[in-house]
């Protein structure tokens, strides 16, 4: 049975830094698409940063780029999103995703992905 489980997310205010982990079990992170997802009230879900395990090749959103980073610990079989320089609009449920395969990008529909956490919230305030 796989499992992704996120912790990591909290209050903080603008300019702030949080730091997210989904811990994956029942597989491998190798060899598969990790994402960052966010769903803020009344929007839709979208994409905020990719990795591919293999080669930890990264893909970002525009909003995020240069902001946000997204890694893994193959070891650990835990990803992680570091967010820096936090804005009121990055809040949001944050997501983790995992789909088998090569093709890793940020252009990637939620649909896309197999598997998913349950979500961790981050609230930015002013």
């Amino acid at each position: 049975q796989v499992q992704l489980v996120e912790s990591g997310g909290g209050s903080v205010q603008a300019g702030g830094s949080l730091r997210l982990s989904c811990a994956a079990s029942g597989y491998t992170i190798g060899s598969f698409c990790m994402g960052w997802f966010r769903q803020a009230p009344g929007k839709e879900r979208e994409g905020v940063a990719t990795i591919y395990t293999t080669d930890a090749r990264t893909t970002y959103a525009d909003s995020v780029k240069g902001r946000f980073t997204i890694s893994q610990d193959n070891a650990k079989n835990t990803l992680y999103l570091q967010m820096n320089s936090l804005k009121p609009e990055d809040t949001a449920m944050y997501y983790c995703a995992a789909r088998p395969g090569y093709y890793c990008d940020i252009s990637l529909s939620e649909s896309s992905f197999n598997y998913w956490g349950q979500g961790t919230q981050v609230t930015v305030s002013t």
